[in-house]
This record gives structure tokens, C-alpha cells and sequence, in this order.
């Protein structure tokens, strides 16, 4: 079992946390039998919940109909309903079939409509058939396990490749709590707020005001730090649901105990957005990219951000070519305050690291040990700075021709 400074990891992704059971399946949306499209994920008691959400103008009315009923409880839920394939966005019945959703799975569970979230994701602009989503409810509900997490994080996946899960195990005042969640994600990643559909859960007992804290704080470092193609989607939405089932001590205020929570959030939603970055439509790359060196945190995002949204970068490392001019030049547009004459720049991989840039300029290298590097699947790119002590890292993918193809017929 790996372990992080004292965080263990753990199988079980959102169910991994005590009294959290999830179930998947194919409902009809997905032609393809073998693939789930609805999901559900259900708390054995209501869970303080915190939320983050797409900043784009248009929302998909699951996003609306979330919002308002978080704001209905308090901040209060008890399940997350979730499909795949059709995003339920820019259409006419849309907030309807929403809340047609809450309220078919809040019947079967025997709670209120307003205590369950609702997330869609698929084609933007179609209507959603509420007709197999109703004849599949009960079915989805009845299967509901503490080990379903799996059927669960695959009914989100679009163009996702690979589902991705990841949970971790840590001890507040003597107790072992758990937090876990699950992902979705390929393209239409670039976010402001929140990026693609994250469900998390916990056991931890904190209040909602805290929770909300966290999960704004580590959104601004994972999740706002990853770009696979600079669209911002409509449906983006980050949720954690605490049911405070390891019995702590309720957390209402910062300390030790709330650092620790943070600390396996980060962990959590750091692992997610590699995963979504590594997972990026027709990528063949992850491309890491490190700011340090920086006056202030906000120089050091902006940065390492830039970097990794630079389409021709992208492309670049997909055809391993070290024109580190190019990272330069990504550089240079940030939207930041910081003298471009004293920045060095490395580029790394399992295979090693190599200076590309010092001072603003460039500086002998081998292209072939250049190439070397390059080849790997994982790639670093490291800037200094050399104006302060803050640091930054955001994550993408490489830029390639299948990309094209998988989006030249998506609706197909």
C-alpha cells in the first residue's frame, strides 16, 4: 500500500470513506451495452457538502438545479445522480428533467428531491430521454454497494479512456478517517472554479463552512491548474459530501485537525487532475509544469498555466522537439508581474533533465539528449524564477492528431 507522508492510499475511491455506497450501470443513454451511463453515489446519513462550479456563461441545468439545492438545505445532501452521454445543457426542459432525475432517485431512496445533486455530461444541445433514466432507477438504487465505487466512476466516462478513482486513508485525534473520489475527464478541460464532473466523500466530520473553505483553496492549485485544450465546459462541477462517520470532533475552524483534512484533499484532487491530464483526448504526454522562484503563489499559477495551455508547446512535446523557445514565449504572455531576463528553464523526465534556458536566454545542450527525454510518457518542465519563494504547478497533456479525429466526429 503506498503511502504520503503519512497518508496511506486505499482502494474504494468514493466509497472508501465509512457509509458511502455507490452503483453504475447502462440505462440506455450509451448504445453500447457494455458501458455504464448513470450512476449513483449514496451517504447512509446527510453529508455537509461544499461545491464548486464551470464559470462559463452557459450551465448545464444540472449545475442550476445543484446550486439551488444546496442552497434550499444549507448545504445539505444525501446522494449524487449522475449520467453520461447526453449533457442536458442548453435545452428547453432542461432544469425539468434535472429535477425529474432528483426526484426518481430521492423517491427510491426515501429522502427529500433537495438532498440529492445532480451532474449530466455528454452532448451539449441534445434533450435528454427521461424515459430510460425511469425505468432503470429502481435497478440502480437497489444494486447500491459499499464496493460499487467502480461501476459508479465508469458511467461517468466520455471519451475517457481510463475511469479515475483515488482515496486515502489518515488519523485525526486518534481516528482513522477516509477520503475518496472519483473523476471524469479527456477534453473540454480548461477550468475557472472546477474542471469536468468530481464527486468526493469523506467520513471526516467538518462543517460545511470549512469544507467549502477547503475545497475553494485546493480547487485554486489542482483542479483551476489543469488545462487539456482551453475549453472551459459547460457542466464543470467539483463536490464533496462529508458525513462525519468517523465520530471526531466536528472541525469548524483552522488547526491542526483541519490541516490535516486539507492535506488528504489535496492529495485527492492533485492525483485526479494528473490522471485527467495524463487521460487528455488523443494525448500521448502528461506535461508537468513547474513555476518556483516566483514573488507571490498568484505569479507562480499564472505562469506554469501559460505554459502548459500553449497549443504549439503542446505540440512540440508531442513531437519531442526541444524548442524550449517556445516555453519561453508562453512565458513571456503571462499576465504576470516578474523581470523575463532572470528565468531559467530545465526540461525532465525518468530519463533525466536537462537546462535549456538561463537569464532569459538560451544555452548549449544536446538535441539528442534532448530527445531522450522527451520520449518519456511523463514530461517536466521546470522555471525558476529567481524573484521570490513561491512556487506553482499546472498540468496538461500534448496536443495531437488524434485529438483532431476524436473530435471532428464526437457527436458520432
Amino acid at each position: 500500500m503506498k503511502e504520503y507522508n503519512g497518508y496511506k492510499y486505499v482502494n474504494g475511491g468514493v466509497c472508501a470513506a465509512k457509509g458511502f455506497s455507490a452503483n453504475g450501470l447502462n440505462c440506455g443513454l450509451n448504445p453500447v451495452k457494455e458501458k455504464n451511463d448513470l450512476c449513483i453515489i449514496a451517504a447512509d446519513v446527510l453529508c455537509n457538502t461544499a461545491a464548486v462550479y464551470t464559470t462559463n456563461k452557459v450551465k448545464g441545468a444540472p449545475i442550476t438545479v445543484t446550486k439551488n439545492h444546496l442552497a434550499s438545505t444549507g448545504g445539505f445532501s444525501r446522494a449524487v445522480i449522475a449520467n453520461s452521454k447526453n449533457a442536458n445543457t442548453c435545452n428547453a426542459d432542461g432544469i425539468e428533467k434535472a429535477e425529474q432525475m432528483c426526484s426518481l432517485a430521492a423517491a427510491e431512496l426515501g429522502i427529500a428531491a433537495e438532498e440529492v445533486i445532480v451532474a449530466s455530461t455528454g452532448v451539449i444541445g441534445q434533450i435528454l430521454p427521461i424515459e430510460p433514466i425511469k425505468s432503470y432507477i429502481k435497478p440502480l438504487c437497489e444494486g447500491l454497494s459499499y464496493s460499487g465505487n467502480e461501476s459508479a466512476a465508469t458511467a461517468i466516462m466520455t471519451t475517457d479512456t481510463v475511469k479515475k478513482e483515488v482515496a486515502v486513508e489518515f488519523v485525526i485525534g486518534g481516528k482513522v478517517c477516509r477520503l475518496g473520489g472519483m473523476a471524469k475527464g479527456s477534453g473540454m478541460i480548461h477550468p475557472n472554479m472546477a474542471t469536468t464532473l468530481n464527486f468526493i466523500t469523506t467520513d471526516v466530520n467538518i462543517t460545511t463552512r470549512m469544507l467549502q473553505k477547503a475545497l475553494s483553496d485546493i480547487t485554486k492549485i489542482t483542479y483551476n491548474c489543469l488545462s487539456v485544450d482551453g475549453d472551459t465546459s459547460t457542466n464543470d462541477m467539483v463536490c464533496v459530501l462529508a458525513n462525519g462517520l468517523s465520530s471526531i470532533p466536528e472541525i469548524s475552524s483552522e488547526g491542526a485537525e483541519y490541516d490535516i483534512f486539507k492535506t488528504a484533499l489535496y492529495i485527492v484532487m492533485s492525483e485526479m487532475t494528473r490522471m485527467l491530464a495524463k487521460d487528455g483526448e488523443g494525448a500521448t504526454k502528461l506535461i508537468e509544469c513547474t513555476c518556483a522562484g516566483a514573488p507571490v503563489q498568484e505569479c507562480a499559477i499564472t505562469v506554469a498555466k501559460s505554459v502548459i495551455r500553449s497549443p504549439l508547446l503542446k505540440c512540440a512535446v508531442f513531437g519531442e522537439d526541444a524548442n524550449w523557445g517556445r516555453i519561453l514565449c508562453a512565458v513571456g504572455y503571462a499576465e504576470a508581474d516578474f523581470d523575463i531576463d532572470k528565468v531559467d528553464v530545465d526540461i525532465a523526465s525518468s530519463a533525466g533533465s536537462i537546462a535549456v534556458c538561463r537569464f532569459g536566454a538560451g544555452v548549449p545542450f544536446s538535441e539528442d539528449e534532448a530527445k531522450r527525454i522527451l520520449s518519456e510518457d511523463e514530461i517536466q518542465i521546470n522555471i525558476n524564477l529567481n524573484q521570490g519563494t513561491a512556487s506553482a504547478t499546472a498540468w496538461g497533456c500534448d496536443l495531437t492528431y488524434d485529438y483532431v479525429k476524436i473530435n471532428g466526429d464526437y457527436r458520432s
